[in-house]
């Protein structure tokens, strides 16, 4: 009895499915909540980044530039424009950097060692001109100037002076990669009566690209202190005889982190649709 209930249920259903004579596609879009509580802020100041890899694209200028742009069209806070901080100087002039601790002590020297003092003086010099660069092509690389995102002080006075916003600060880690090994991709074939079909073939293949590895910090501007941090990495590759300038590949890679990006500040909508039967 049950199984006939059951049967007759089902021919019922597709009745009343046949005599829907019009559908109807209802867009509808479902809001995500941002994960910070922003709502004490009016302004965001997007301060500057440590940046390191690549020469061919200056990772602080580039990120604070994009993210500048997309909270100006994506976010209710009012964006601060002002000049890029140089983070990776303020990290080498505050104390506990590890590359300080590490550095020799000055030793006075006669000026008869054959360099004298304009030689000794040219030397210095040169040092800390190149010390503000990172060294190394990993985001580990990097780890010894991130106390500067610790230093309470420093950003509350940062803070104080642009009234209070939401600072947002981090690294970014923009690096060349290769890779080698089999890929499958779709081929077309025609067989001997002209028909057209996709099948996969497995080749061998050189591929190159980039990796970008950014992490964004969340300051509060009224004390200094950080709110929320978070790490992401995406990778893209190339045929190996396909050049793509490395600026070009860091505009795709950002791309896809910007939703997650603005999904920490704002609410977000995922667009859809629905059918509607009449």
């Amino acid at each position: 009895m049950a199984r006939t209930t059951r049967l007759l249920s089902g021919i019922a259903a597709i009745l009343l499915i046949a005599g829907c004579t019009n559908y109807y596609e209802i867009p509808i879009e479902t809001p995500i909540k941002p994960k910070l509580d922003v709502s004490a802020f009016q302004r965001v100041l997007v301060a500057g980044f440590i940046a390191g890899g690549t020469d061919d694209v200056d990772g602080n200028l580039e990120t604070t530039r994009l993210l500048r742009s997309q909270l100006r069209t994506k976010s209710d806070l009012r964006v601060i424009d002002t000049d890029v901080l140089p983070l990776m100087e303020v990290a080498n002039e505050t104390p506990g950097t590890p590359v300080e601790a590490k550095a020799e002590p000055t030793r006075a020297t006669p000026a008869s060692d054959g360099e004298g003092r304009e030689g000794r003086d040219a030397r210095e010099k040169e040092g800390k001109e190149t010390k503000a660069e990172p060294k190394g092509k990993d985001p580990k690389d990097l780890e010894p100037y991130e106390h500067i995102f610790a230093d309470v002080e420093y950003w509350k006075k940062i803070g104080e002076e642009y009234q209070n916003p939401l600072i947002v600060t981090g690294t970014v880690m923009f690096t060349p990669h290769q890779r080698s090994g089999i890929v499958q991709r779709e081929e077309e074939v025609y067989d001997s009566f002209g028909r057209r079909r996709v099948v996969p073939v497995r080749t061998y293949m050189e591929r190159k690209g980039y990796i970008l590895q950014p992490k964004f910090v969340f300051i509060d501007g009224r004390t200094g202190t950080v709110m929320h941090s978070e790490n992401f990495r995406e990778e893209v590759l190339y045929n190996a005889n396909q050049s793509t300038p490395a600026l070009s590949s860091y505009f795709e890679l950002m791309d896809r982190l910007i939703p997650s990006f603005l999904s920490t500040l704002s609410s977000q909508k995922i667009k859809g649709t629905r059918v509607l039967l009449q």
